[in-house]
């Protein structure tokens, strides 16, 4: 078994961290939609529109952060998405607490695009870490995120049952979020890892920069063309609409639809991402031993029947059950889908973001379009909707299988449509490899010279 190296152990840390932190301030929010909702006396169907708000931001964020990542690196996309998401926050407490509905919509606007901006480099770097561990380790960040996301579930509903404001809560976690993600820069992006192309900035052929560099843009674009990548990203989006929706609605349906308190709702989401922690925690071995396709269409069917025994159980203590059923079906599918996107390291970053991008736009843009169902059915049969986005995954489970190896699979170095497998540094050089060789050619001939020249007989 490969043995990490202190870089590779402290990035592996240092992620696990900020995925965590991810979850502590996404749940946290969450947890208070209740409050938030009786604080500015909205409707159903008005706190889903302002949920959609969130949406925008992050279908606009989502069409250039691979793109943010590709040109000035991992680090910087973190940075830019701590400063948004920190406002976010500080307007989505603000909102509520001085009765106005445009402070909250201008931060959940903001936090859609600070969610969206900072998935695509966390994904990217968990990547890269699993490339050069040799082994599964995808779930393990994504089960960081879930026990993040029950600490901030319990801190929302610990917030509430003390009668604490929105606008303290929020605020108190916008610095926890700022302090910490900046706090785990150094030591974040990891070296070149095994896969990862040679960054050798080249000093022979200014050239050959010169075209790496403008080709930045459109190589990020390059894996939306991929059939498979594609699919793949529809089986992300299905899950994370899966997950998104529960973050966004279930509290609320457990408060209107067995007449619970919102501190019980709180802790009803928090039932669910502990079911998906747990079975993330188990997921590296059972995808080791069963394998991603039939590990997606079990996840997909369990979520089904923990979907419709929520929407349809006549008891709370049923609807429980159907709750951790559904969080048990919705713990890998994500991970599953950023592993088959991670097949080929030579394609894996851009293939990442491509995912990431989708995951990005479900969690976001798809659970407040259920804020119009739940107008008219409630929001506990709304839920039962996202029970056709998990057919669609297990058909299309097959599509996560491994991607057969290929000499066709690996362009040449010097082929101008090779997509960059780096997308998490600053400035990558696709062609110091051509350099490099070139270089040590020239060697080579200049030796073999001045060996012919010592052994020629005078």
């Amino acid at each position: 078994m490969r043995h990490p190296s202190p870089a590779l152990s402290r990035a592996r840390w240092l992620l696990m961290g900020l995925f965590a932190l991810a979850g502590i301030t996404f749940s946290s929010w969450l947890a208070r939609i209740p409050t938030v909702r009786d604080l500015l006396d909205l409707s159903t169907s008005e706190l889903g529109v302002l949920l959609l708000i969130g949406s925008v931001g992050a279908l606009l964020t989502v069409t250039f952060s691979g793109m943010v990542v590709q040109r000035f690196g991992s680090r910087v996309a973190v940075v830019a998405s701590t400063v948004v998401l920190a406002v976010a926050l500080v307007l989505m407490g603000a909102g509520p607490s001085v009765g106005s509905v445009a402070l909250l919509g201008l931060g959940i606007f903001l936090n859609g695009v600070a969610v969206a901006l900072g998935n695509v480099p966390l994904n990217v770097e968990s990547a890269r870490v699993e490339r050069a561990m040799g082994r599964t380790v995808i779930p393990q960040f994504h089960a960081a995120f879930s026990i993040g996301a029950v600490a901030g579930s319990a801190l929302g509903a610990t917030a509430s049952h003390l009668g604490i404001s929105v606008a303290v809560q929020f605020t108190a976690v916008a610095v926890l979020a700022v302090v910490w993600r900046l706090a785990s820069l150094r030591g974040l992006v990891l070296p070149d890892a095994p896969g990862d192309r040679p960054r050798t900035p080249s000093r022979l052929v200014t050239g050959a920069v010169t075209m790496g560099r403008r080709r930045r843009i459109a190589t990020a674009l390059d894996s939306w063309r991929e059939p498979r990548t594609l699919l793949i990203g529809v089986v992300v989006m299905a899950a994370a609409l899966s997950e998104g929706s529960a973050n966004d609605w279930l509290s609320l349906a457990v408060v209107d639809g067995f007449d619970q308190t919102e501190a019980v709702g709180g802790a009803m989401l928090g039932v669910f991402v502990g079911a998906m922690t747990l079975v993330r925690l188990l997921g590296t071995r059972l995808i080791d031993r069963f394998g991603r396709v039939a590990v997606l269409r079990v996840s997909g069917s369990v979520s089904i029947v923990g979907l419709l025994l929520f929407g349809f159980a006549p008891s709370f203590l049923l609807a429980g059950v159907g709750i951790v059923l559904w969080g048990f079906g919705a713990a890998l599918a994500v991970p599953v889908g950023i592993a088959a996107a991670s097949d080929d390291p030579m394609r894996a970053a851009g293939r990442v973001a491509v995912v990431s991008a989708f995951a990005s736009v479900a969690s976001i843009a798809a659970p407040p379009l259920l804020g119009i169902a739940a107008a008219s059915t409630g929001a506990r049969h709304a839920l039962v909707l996202i029970a056709v986005a998990m057919v669609a995954s297990v058909l299309l489970a097959g599509r996560v299988a491994p991607e057969p190896a290929s000499n066709d699979d690996v362009p040449a170095r010097h082929d101008d449509d090779e997509p960059l497998a780096h997308l998490a540094d600053a400035d990558p050089d696709p062609y110091g490899a051509i350099v490099a060789r070139h270089a040590d050619h020239v060697t080579a001939r200049t030796r073999s010279s001045r060996r012919r020249r010592l052994l020629r007989v005078p």
